[in-house]
This record gives structure tokens, C-alpha cells and sequence, in this order.
């Protein structure tokens, strides 16, 4: 087995990033400027869950928490106006919040998460994990984050679920099929094969993520301080360029 793993090709932090932020901007060209082409929404449906693993990757690589909650903070305020644009129209639009919140109720999740797990005690640990699970998902809701209780629960599904090990692996699979699949479902696609009629969920195609999430071996790739703001800002600026379109 660590043979054939190690024939596979492999996926570093920068490739990731790289795929999900094209993936991204290809749901977010539909849902703007170039409707119709569903081909663009259903490769975007990968976009989600490899972000919801980088930031659980950077959680634990990063070398400043605080820091790195920081950024992730700054960057989320200053998307508030272009996503506003985006999605309600116009500058002020309170009934949905960016993405970058919903990481950061992730983030919170799994401090918490790992304080009980500084304890050492396990009734702590298990009953904050209980608590978490239970109660983030319901938070994003109330917040109305971008992909609320689904977008936590996936962050939570990486967290809980980070590893190599074939249940790892599995877990998330299933946890993922499960969020994405009945959680979230949606419109699908009609299929017609050898007599039979099978429906495909668009958001079904989340769980391709799981092919460049699982070729991940840990390594950073090609990094620079530029490349990390670049990461940073893309999110807000891609925003603003197609919702400025947008309402031309």
C-alpha cells in the first residue's frame, strides 16, 4: 500500500490553494456574470471543502494563532462589501455573511476543542466535542454564514477527522456524502442509463475535493509572503471585480 501511495501524485498547500481558489471563482462567474453554464457551478462545488481543510491545516502549521485569526478577521470585514454586492445587490445586505466567518466560527470550534484536549481529561474532551459538533453548526446558522451549519460541520469533519488511516478517510467520505448530499442537496440532474433513471446532486460534486485533499502529504510547496496575501486577498477582490460587472 505505501508503494502505490507513493506512485500517486501529490498535492501540497500551494496546489491546493491554487485549485480552490480557481474552483471559487468558477462558481462565482456563474452565479455573476456568465449564467447558464452549469458546467462552472458544478466545478465550483470542490472550492468548499478543500478551503475548509486548509484551514484546518493552518490552524495547525500556523506559527501565530492569534495572528493567523487575525488576518482571517481583517480580510472577512473587508469582504463584507464586495460579497454584499455580490449577493444582495448593493453595499449593505445583513441576511447573509462571507465565508471567512464561517472559518472563523471553525477556528473557534477547534480551540475549544483542543483546550479540553489540553485537559487530559476525558469527559471534558468528549463533552466540548458533543458541544461542538451540537452547538457550531447552530451558530453558523444564526450568523448566517456562507454555507452556515453545513460549511462548520465541514470544518469540524476535517478536524475531528484529520489523518492518513483508512477511518479517517472513510469518515470524512461518508461525513461529507452525508453533508452534502441530504444536509444541503438541492437541484440535481437527470440520468437516463441502460432503462433506468438515476438523479445526480450538483453538490454531490463536493466530495471530488476529496481527491486533492487526499494526495496531501503535508508539504507547504512554493510559499512567500506575496503568495500568502495573494491568497488572502483574492477572495475580496475577485468579489468586487464581479460584482462591480455585475451591476453594469
Amino acid at each position: 500500500m505505501k508503494r502505490i501511495r507513493r506512485l500517486l501524485p501529490e498535492t501540497t498547500s500551494f496546489s491546493l490553494h491554487l485549485m480552490a481558489m480557481l474552483f471559487m471563482l468558477c462558481d462565482h462567474l456563474w452565479a455573476t456574470v456568465v449564467p447558464g453554464n452549469e458546467w462552472l457551478t458544478c466545478v465550483g462545488r470542490l472550492a468548499f471543502p478543500i478551503f475548509a481543510f486548509l484551514i484546518v491545516e493552518g490552524y495547525f502549521h500556523t506559527r501565530s494563532l492569534k495572528r493567523y485569526v487575525g488576518r482571517l478577521l481583517v480580510f472577512a470585514l473587508l469582504s463584507e462589501i464586495p460579497f454584499n454586492l455580490v449577493v444582495g445587490g448593493g453595499v449593505f445586505y445583513p441576511f447573509h455573511q462571507n465565508v471567512l466567518w464561517t472559518f472563523l466560527i471553525g477556528i473557534l470550534l477547534i480551540y475549544l476543542n483542543e483546550k479540553a484536549r489540553g485537559t487530559g481529561k476525558l469527559p471534558v474532551r468528549i463533552l466540548t466535542a458533543a458541544a461542538t459538533a451540537l452547538l457550531g453548526p447552530l451558530l453558523g446558522l444564526a450568523a448566517m454564514t456562507d454555507y452556515h451549519f453545513a460549511g462548520v460541520l465541514t470544518v469540524l469533519v476535517f478536524y475531528f477527522l484529520r489523518g492518513r488511516s483508512w477511518p479517517c478517510l472513510l469518515g470524512q467520505a461518508l461525513a461529507l456524502a452525508w453533508i452534502n448530499l441530504e444536509m444541503i442537496g438541492g437541484y440535481s440532474y437527470e440520468l437516463q442509463l441502460a432503462g433506468h433513471t438515476f438523479y445526480l446532486v450538483q453538490q454531490g460534486f463536493a466530495l471530488l475535493a476529496l481527491i486533492p485533499i487526499w494526495l496531501y502529504r503535508g508539504r507547504q510547496g512554493p510559499h512567500s509572503r506575496v503568495w500568502q496575501y495573494i491568497c488572502y486577498g483574492f477572495y475580496p477582490v475577485h468579489l468586487l471585480i464581479l460584482g462591480l460587472l455585475q451591476g453594469m
